[in-house]
Order: structure tokens, then C-alpha cells, then sequence
């Protein structure tokens, strides 16, 4: 079909319609070749007009590629013209054609319909602009499309070379719009702009945009090649070992593995309900790939199941003289912790399957808590565990991870257990008292399920998730104090107290015990150490101080050492240790007795204290000055100490003319009361007796006793109230040099717990009222009295172990033991 122009101002008009050819999903571009295959009827019509003219045709793009017929409104109103190139009628249904973009145009109106679409249009010319601004655009369109043709891998080499050769700057726009994968609606916009700036701003940004999308991509792309690369690479590693450990016939079946594996539980004799869980797994590890991660935890989950002592116990020894035997044999005294192991051996003999005890060992350093666990085993025949909780502030401890987390292990019991291969070890916890606390959780709370006998037969640990029978253990706990350890914890365990040990005792440990051990340790015989009582005395007495027997077995060992010094050299000769060998070997003496020295002028007062390391001698200082009648208190004392010194001043003062004291005295002096050290914390009421003797001394001017020592409680009526820690404070003034105590009439039940020796060795006094005391505290001249209006049988009542009259119900049911304050020092 032949077309009539005519040229205007604004371009060239057709005068005629031309033959409009419609596009599914593409646009054509100015001077850009397309290959097009040609199906519809309308459009087969068209190729039959035109076919053989050298006639242009309209190419315009449908709005909606899903529209078979497409009519006038369907279609965008810019297009192109082009020329058809080649038409090739191969196919069965449809023609291949190869048509060549000439120029835009701008449709009028549709002229026709049928049998196919035709239009009056009006061409568009092209600008062909040149300054700055396009060159500089044309450059940057350029970098950016290189950049793009770059990231693209199956883009040809020469492609980046095209578009460098292309001076055109809108047949640079139309190449890059039509290669770029934008959408239809883009491509258009583009098409139909008719300022090339604005066309290169528009085409730039959508080849940053586009640029952007490459760079991610190929990051995506390279960590996926990677991450698959080193699975790829660990796959083949595994298969290349697998080979290697075949060759050297150490690759086991994995088949061969899960069956030992089905053995082992079934020899296990796994209860019924761990029985399931176990096979549940194993069903479950048959399914999963040796190579999976999960392969592991499974196989690891059911090895802890199989090597788990479900069924796998010591037959005891019940025979109650052997125990007695091993128990005397590895420990001097202690009767009270074998007593109650014997008890135990009884009533098993009596009764099978009896829950083991849960049994706590409350005393100071190096009395023998641990040690002692050894010997119960020993005499019991069976498997001992130690764990030590010293710091343990995890849960995680006591009860596992659960096996969601890497690395996951069963807590401190399940693992003992499975060390000793038993179910009825004898179970250690050391330490308890020393159990920490903080987000990780309380640990004291777990120990709860543990040592509670009515629980601990289905303790679950997180990390197994099946109960486990913990009800045959002998669990043993120790600790220096009580006080720190939780109330409900505490409740479940039966409490035993291990007090220090007197001179005579650390002599026969270290006769029976200690020098042996050392000696063999050292190298040495018995022909080398002669060490007689009277020196082992004085090393107790000089060069230690402490409840236990740990700084005795160090100096014993120094001696050997230096006995052994001498033995290679050449220069020891068989003798007996003597007062200068033990200088020699172990130092000038660390403790000298200082009570005499001490108390030596008025306003010192000897008291008695008890600290989580044993008994202690407290010294009680008070002086005056002039004044307003004003307290002051140092020494680090808490605040029921304190109230103890205000209680003893307040007595003294509202009784100063029954004591024979002036009330200006008070009233015009400032008094002062330390008690060293000043470092160490201390609280408690039973210094209360001792406050009140040194503010005595100090306002009467009389000395008190170098060789008493006193505690007890006192209240503003003068009675003097029972305390607790008797024997521990007993026994550390005897290791002072203290030969007389005094202490609360209340306090004579406690007296059986002093040793016997002990008893023998020092005088006791027990009184009711602070008038009565003072008459045995303060030193007096022989046969005076210091409160002559008194009756003698109401000031002096001095027993030795003997029982005195009770005080009268009403009076005892006014008044409460008060326990001395936890958390420090208690005097």
C-alpha cells in the first residue's frame, strides 16, 4: 500500500493509512532488527498485502499480551515504523519474519479494522542534539552498561565492544532499552520520550538499578558456590578416608555399628521407660546419614544410655566389727560420724533395699570431712565419687544440657556415676557451702531433687530427659558452716558436726597417721625420725593454731624434709628430734601465749569465739577519756556485737552504785571498746559477758583473770543467757593456755560434748546472774569477795562437770537460746 507525505514544520504526515502490524511483549525500536513469528489471522492478512512491496508497515505494542484480537484502544499510541527484511513461510501454522525499526510515530486515528488494522499517523523526528550534557551522558551510559555486560556470564565479549562503537546518542538509548530485561510498560516510556536527556537520565537509572540487582545476585551466587564447594569438598575427604581406613581394615560397617549398638542396650537392662526412649532413638539414628551432624548427637545420646549404670551395683559389707575396724584404722576419734555409719550397716542387715542416708559434715578445715568419705566407702565395699562444689554457680552442673545445645554433656552426677560404674557409690559433695548463684541459675535449688530420698529415685537430668534411680547412693556432703546454705536444702540433709581437735588428739593423728605418711613419702624409715610426744606438744602449741591437723601434717613434713637433707649429706646421726632441730627446720615459734601479757592492766577482757575454721580467743579492750558519757565502738563489729556493748554499759551504768561506781564517772567520760583484729568482720551476742567485764575492769580499775575466758549473752536485767559453739570454744582456749571458762548455767548440758580430757585439764564455771560473774572473772586477792553483801552460796558457784539446781520453769520459759548471728564470726 503506496503512502502520500507531505513535509510540515513538524515532520513528514502520511496522507494515507498505513497497515498497523500489533506485539505481544515486546518493543521495536528505531534502527534495531527483531524477528517476529506471525500467527494471527489479522496479522497473516496484512503479510499477504505487503508482501513483495517495498512499503513500510506500523509496529505497535499491546497494552495486554494476553489479547488474542487486540483492537485500537488495546494498543499504546507510539510506535515504529519498519521495514520487512525477510519472510520465511516454513512452519506449519505461522510465518518467521525479520523486521528493521526505521522511526517513530505518533497514531492520529485508526482508519481501519478489518481485515486488519491501519492508521493515520504522524512521524516523530529524531534529535540529534550534541553538547556537554549528552556527552557526558553518553559516557556514563556507556561505563555503566560495560559494568552491567560484565556481570552477566553467558553476555558475549564483543557486546561491551558494540556499544562502545555507537555515536548515536538515541541509538544508544534504543540498544540498551531493548537488550535490558525491564517490563513493557519501561520499554514504552523510553520509546515515547522526544528529549534524548531526559531519555539517558530515565535509561541510566534503570541500568543502576539493574546494576545493583547483578552485584547481589553474584554475591548470592558466590557464597552459595562456596558453602557448596566445601560440602562438596568435605564429601569427598570423607570418601577418600572411608577408602584409606578400608584398605587398612579399620572401617567399621555403620550397619555393624548400630547393631553392636542395639547389643549394648540390650544388655544394659534398661528399665521400661528408658527402654523405649532408647529404641525410639536408635530407630531413629538407622535413618539419618552418618555424614549429618545429628548422626553424632544421637550416637553420642545413646552411648551415654548404654554406659549408665542402671542395673550395676556393690553388694555391701555388712559386717558391722569390719567396718568399726576400717573406720578406726584410717581415723582417730570421730565417734559420732562412725557411730551413725554403723547404724546404717545395722539397719541394711536388718532390711534390704534401705535408702541410703544423706548425710552433711559440718566442721573447720582439716578435721577430716573428705578423707572420711574414703574410709565409709572402704568399709562399706563400695565405689567412692568425689565432686567438688566449690564456685559451681550453673545449674548446668547438677543437672546437664539438654542436647539442643552443641557440646551438650549430662551433669556432675550422671557422669560420676558412669566413672564408677555403679549405681550405690558412695557419693562426696564438697564444698556445699560454698555453692554460688547467679543467671545462669541456683544450683542449690537442683541439688534440692538430688538429697530429697522421697525424690531422688526419677532424678531427671536435661541432658538424658529419663529419670534415673539416685535413691542406693550414700550421698555425704560437707561444709565449714551451716549458714550459708539454703533452709530448704538444709532441711533434707542430716547434719553432723565434726568439732577441732584437742592437743592430745592432733598428737595421736600424728603419731598413728601423719608421720607415717610423711616418712614413707619423704624416703625416710623409722630409724631416721624419733620424734618424741613432748616435741610433737611443742609443735602443736608453737608453730599451729587452727582447729584441724593441715598446718600440723605441713610442719611434720618440713621436719622430714630437713631430716632428709641431712640423710644425703651425711650429717645425720640417729637422734632423737629436739627444741633446736625443730627451730632449725621450721623457724623461729609463730604463737606465743599472750593472755597474761593481755590482761595485764584494767579495762582487757578474754573472750571466747566461734568462726567457720574452729574456736578463737577474743580480746575485749575498753578505755575512757573525758567526755559526755558517749559509746564509741571499732574492731568491725555488727550490729548484734554492738547491741551487746550498749546492753553492757547500760547495765553497768544503771547499776554503778550496787557495783560501787560513781554515776559522774559515767556521766563525764567518753568510753571507747575495740576488739581486735580490726580487719575481721565479727557479730554474735555471747560477747555480751566479755563487754561487760572489760567495762567493769575498766571503771572499777581491777584487772580481770590472765588464765578465764568467759562468754554468754547478757540482758538488761542482768541475766546472763546460754549461747552455742561450747566446744569449739572450749577446745580453742585450751589451745590459748586458758585453764578456767565461764559460760551460762544453760551451757552445762553442752559439757558432754567436751573430751574428757578437756574436762579434767580445765576448771568451768556456770553462773545466772552478772553479779555472780563478775565475783569469778575479776582477779581478787585470796579470799576476797567483791560484793561482801552477798551471800557466799549466790557468789560462788564453781562446778567441774557436775550438775547444778535448775532455774525455775517460769523463769527458763521467759527466755530464749539465741544462736549466734551466720554470717560472721560469732563470739
Amino acid at each position: 500500500m503506496s503512502a502520500k507525505t507531505t513535509k510540515t514544520a513538524g515532520g513528514e504526515s502520511f496522507t494515507a493509512s498505513l497497515p498497523i502490524l500489533p506485539l505481544r511483549n515486546s518493543v521495536l525500536f528505531p534502527g534495531l532488527v527483531m524477528p517476529l513469528v506471525i500467527g494471527r489471522e489479522k496479522t497473516l492478512r496484512l503479510l499477504d498485502v505487503v508482501s513483495g512491496k517495498d512499503e513500510p508497515i506500523g509496529v505497535l505494542t499491546q497494552k495486554d499480551k494476553d489479547t488474542h484480537d487486540p483492537n485500537p484502544e488495546d494498543l499504546f499510541q507510539i510506535g515504529t515504523t519498519a521495514r520487512i527484511l525477510r519472510v520465511v513461510r516454513e512452519r506449519e501454522q505461522g510465518v518467521d519474519i525479520v523486521v528493521q525499526g526505521i522511526q517513530r510515530f505518533h497514531v492520529n486515528r485508526f482508519v481501519q479494522t478489518a481485515p486488519f488494522l491501519s492508521a493515520s499517523v504522524t512521524l516523530i523526528p529524531e534529535e540529534d542534539k550534541r553538547d556537554v550534557e549528552t556527552e557526558a551522558l553518553m559516557r556514563n551510559l556507556k561505563a555503566v552498561t560495560t559494568e552491567v555486560l560484565q556481570l552477566i556470564p553467558e553476555m558475549p565479549s564483543s557486546a561491551s565492544e558494540m556499544v562502545d562503537q555507537v555515536d548515536s546518542p538515541n541509538r544508544l538509548v534504543y540498544l540498551i532499552a531493548s537488550n535490558l530485561p525491564i517490563t513493557t510498560e519501561e520499554k514504552m516510556q523510553v520509546l515515547g520520550m522526544t528529549n534524548v536527556p531526559d531519555a539517558m537520565r530515565m535509561t541510566l537509572k534503570i541500568l543502576h538499578h539493574h546494576l545493583e540487582v547483578l552485584r547481589v545476585t553474584q554475591k548470592i551466587n558466590t557464597e552459595v558456590k562456596g558453602e557448596l564447594n566445601k560440602s562438596q569438598r568435605e564429601y569427598v575427604l570423607r570418601q577418600q578416608l572411608k577408602a584409606i581406613q578400608k584398605e587398612l581394615g579399620e572401617l567399621e560397617d555403620d550397619g555393624d555399628v548400630l547393631d553392636e549398638l542395639q547389643e549394648k542396650l540390650t544388655k544394659a537392662n534398661l528399665p521400661d521407660e528408658v527402654r523405649k526412649v532408647a529404641d525410639k532413638e536408635l530407630r531413629r539414628l538407622r535413618s539419618i546419614q552418618p555424614s549429618s551432624p545429628e548422626y553424632t548427637v544421637a550416637r553420642t545420646y545413646l552411648d551415654w544410655i548404654c554406659d549408665l549404670p542402671w542395673s550395676k551395683g556393690t553388694v555391701d559389707n555388712l559386717d558391722v566389727a569390719h567396718a568399726r575396724q576400717v573406720l578406726d584404722e584410717d581415723h582417730y576419734d570421730l565417734d559420732k560420724i562412725k557411730k551413725r555409719i554403723l547404724e546404717y550397716l545395722a539397719v541394711s542387715k536388718l532390711r534390704n533395699n534401705l535408702k541410703g542416708p544423706i548425710l552433711c559434715l559440718v566442721g573447720p578445715p582439716g578435721v577430716g570431712k573428705t578423707s572420711l568419705g574414703h574410709s565409709v566407702a572402704r568399709a562399706l565395699g563400695r565405689k567412692f565419687v568425689h565432686v567438688s562444689l566449690g564456685g559451681v554457680r550453673d545449674e548446668a552442673e547438677i543437672r546437664g544440657h539438654r542436647r539442643t545445645y552443641i557440646g551438650a554433656l549430662p551433669g556432675k552426677i550422671i557422669q560420676s556415676l558412669k566413672r564408677a560404674e555403679s549405681r550405690n557409690p558412695v557419693f562426696m559433695m564438697d564444698e556445699i557451702d560454698k555453692l554460688g548463684r547467679d543467671w545462669r541459675g541456683d544450683p542449690t535449688s537442683a541439688l534440692l531433687e538430688v538429697l530429697d530420698p522421697e525424690q531422688n529415685h526419677s532424678f531427671m537430668d536435661h541432658y538424658l530427659d529419663v529419670p534415673f534411680d539416685l535413691s542406693q547412693i550414700l550421698f555425704i556432703t560437707t561444709a565449714n558452716v551451716t549458714d550459708t546454705i539454703p533452709p530448704p536444702l538444709l532441711d533434707r540433709m542430716e547434719v553432723l558436726e565434726l568439732p577441732g581437735y584437742t592437743p592430745e588428739e592432733k598428737i595421736a593423728i600424728a603419731r598413728q597417721h601423719l608421720l607415717p605418711k610423711q616418712i614413707k613419702e619423704h624416703g625416710l624409715d623409722v630409724t631416721h625420725m624419733d620424734i618424741p610426744d613432748r616435741m610433737l606438744h611443742y609443735v602443736v602449741d608453737h608453730y599451729t593454731r587452727e582447729a584441724g591437723v593441715r598446718n600440723l601434717e605441713r610442719n611434720v613434713a618440713s621436719v622430714c624434709r630437713g631430716v632428709a637433707v641431712k640423710v644425703v649429706e651425711g650429717t645425720w646421726k640417729q637422734q632423737p628430734i629436739t627444741e633446736e632441730l625443730v627451730g632449725e627446720f621450721l623457724g623461729p615459734e609463730q604463737f606465743q601465749p599472750e593472755i597474761v601479757e593481755r590482761t595485764e592492766c584494767a579495762g582487757i577482757a578474754t573472750g571466747l569465739a566461734w568462726t567457720a575454721t574452729g574456736g578463737e580467743i577474743l580480746f575485749v579492750e575498753a578505755s575512757r577519756m573525758q567526755g559526755k558519757g558517749r559509746l564509741k565502738l571499732t574492731g568491725h563489729l555488727g550490729d548484734v556485737m554492738k547491741e551487746s556493748a550498749q546492753i553492757a554499759l547500760s547495765f553497768l551504768q544503771s547499776n554503778a552504785s550496787v557495783f560501787g561506781l560513781s554515776d559522774k564517772s559515767f556521766e563525764q567520760s567518753d568510753i571507747h571498746i575495740h576488739v581486735p583484729a580490726g580487719a575481721i568482720p565479727k557479730d554474735g551476742p555471747s560477747a555480751g559477758v566479755t563487754m561487760f567485764a572489760a567495762l567493769f575492769s575498766l571503771m572499777a580499775g581491777r584487772r580481770t583473770r590472765s588464765d578465764t575466758a568467759m562468754t554468754g549473752e547478757i540482758t538488761l536485767r542482768g541475766l546472763v543467757l546460754p549461747v552455742g559453739g561450747i566446744k569449739n570454744k572450749v577446745l580453742a582456749a585450751q589451745r590459748g593456755g586458758v585453764k578456767r571458762v565461764v559460760m551460762p548455767e544453760r551451757n552445762r548440758k553442752d559439757l558432754v560434748e567436751i573430751p574428757e580430757q578437756v574436762r579434767r585439764e580445765m576448771e568451768f564455771v556456770f553462773v545466772r546472774r552478772m553479779d555472780e560473774f563478775l565475783q569469778h572473772v575479776i582477779d581478787l586477792r585470796p579470799g576476797e569477795s567483791l560484793f561482801p553483801e552477798l551471800p557466799a552460796e549466790a557468789a560462788s558457784r564453781v562446778r567441774t562437770g557436775e550438775e547444778g539446781e535448775d532455774e525455775p520453769e517460769a523463769t527458763a520459759a521467759r527466755r530464749q537460746v539465741p544462736e549466734d548471728s551466720p554470717p560472721r564470726p560469732s563470739v
